[in-house]
């Protein structure tokens, strides 16, 4: 078992002050910050404290031992034969902290055949790896998970066209009126819309009638005054407008969001748990600076995806997980109600654990004994399990799905 020294993304619409809480370390000062990643993607691998048994292309001497340099080196001890042999030696899912003060952009991930065709469209097209104008960074998928961890607000899925015909006609703005009457085609309307000619005005029409909506007993008042606070963070985009063709919800403490192929969706503000195939696929189509491909999008979505919040099944008394269909992952909540507490950790590893609250001490089936404390993680190789966890503590585990 290995503490990880997890990777900080600064992205702006990053919280000033979150992930540095759950750390235990002060606000810092460049600030903010978005993402806490804990594992092995290329982009942004976690450091751990271990020695490779050679060395390899993927470190020196001088550089930090990476996962998933540890990782490459020899698969079948800390994947475990059969999860290296379905995933090609690679650790298949992703866990994240995210925090989002401000809205992330409208999105889509694909599936596995979408991302290996895009990713080797984007190759032919001569697109060099870090080329801000890739669709796609990788050949995987990215079904993800996102378990709340403070109230978190999301537009997921789209709306049924009953309501999304009902929300435009409350706006009450002329431009959207051709759109809003029988509509019955939500895919389409959301189409015109990302593609409106001249978007400055409709948004500013629109952004006007949501203030009028969010003060009023609307049922899409909470819709209309979320869509109200993103377009002071991304004025005039087109997004905004967006927003409002998609199922608003607010997941509380606990709930999560399972997002998978084809499943529009934005984050808008909160701290969760984000847990994902170990890819950085994403397909945007507003509220963003970065690259944007409506076209991409429109093909990559999926409108019949609801985007359901789940709540956890208990797995075993203190063990709690949610059922997706997502291969690469699951996540559990292990609860130790006291200092003595002592449980089994489910999955047969290999697992990235993370300590919400409290601390416990780990042990491996080797008698390896490992400490962790709020805001810390580590990895847990296949061939240290099974371990064994006691203190009075909340962890956050990662493992490969069924």
């Amino acid at each position: 078992m290995d503490l990880l020294s997890p990777k900080i993304q600064r992205y702006p619409w990053g919280t000033a002050d979150a992930i540095a809480d759950l750390q235990g370390r002060p606000v810092p000062a460049p600030g903010p910050e978005a993402e806490l990643w804990m594992g092995a993607h290329p982009s942004a691998p976690a450091a751990l404290d271990r020695p490779l048994p050679s060395p390899t292309p993927l470190t020196t001497p001088a550089s930090p031992v990476t996962l998933d340099a540890v990782i490459a080196a020899d698969p079948g001890r800390e994947l475990g034969a059969e999860v290296a042999a379905r995933f090609g030696g690679r650790l298949p899912f992703l866990l994240k902290v995210l925090s989002a003060a401000k809205a992330l952009s409208i999105q889509v991930h694909p599936s596995r055949v979408q991302a290996e065709a895009g990713y080797a469209a984007d190759n032919a097209r001569g697109l060099a790896p870090g080329d801000p104008a890739r669709n796609y960074v990788d050949d995987w998928p990215k079904p993800e998970l996102l378990y709340a961890l403070t109230p978190f607000e999301v537009a997921a899925g789209l709306r049924p066209p009953a309501d999304a015909s009902a929300l435009l006609q409350a706006l009450d703005v002329d431009e959207l009126k051709p759109l809003a009457v029988g509509l019955t085609d939500v895919r389409a309307a959301l189409a015109t819309i990302l593609q409106w000619p001249e978007p400055g005005p409709l948004v500013a029409a629109v952004v006007a009638a949501c203030r009028r909506l969010a003060a009023s007993d609307s049922p899409d008042a909470d819709a209309c005054a979320a869509a109200v606070r993103v377009a002071s963070d991304h004025p005039g985009d087109i997004g905004v407008v967006a927003l409002l063709l998609m199922r608003h919800e607010v997941l509380q403490p606990g709930q999560a969001v399972f997002m998978p192929a084809g499943g529009l969706h934005a984050y808008l503000r909160g701290t969760g748990i984000e847990l994902l195939a170990n890819s950085d696929n994403v397909v945007r189509s507003g509220l963003t600076g970065k690259h944007i491909d409506v076209p991409e999008l429109l093909k990559l979505l999926d409108p019949s995806v609801a985007v359901p919040v789940l709540t956890p099944r208990l797995a075993e008394p203190g063990i709690t997980t949610f059922d997706t269909p997502a291969p690469e992952f699951r996540l559990y909540l292990v609860d130790l109600p006291a200092p003595a507490s002592t449980l089994a950790l489910p999955g047969p590893g290999p697992g990235i654990l993370l300590c919400l609250d409290g601390a416990c001490s780990l042990r491996a089936a080797s008698g390896q004994e490992l400490g962790l404390t709020r805001g810390g993680s580590c990895f847990i190789p296949f061939a240290d399990g099974p371990v064994h966890a006691t203190g009075h503590a909340r962890l956050a585990l990662a493992t490969p799905g069924g």
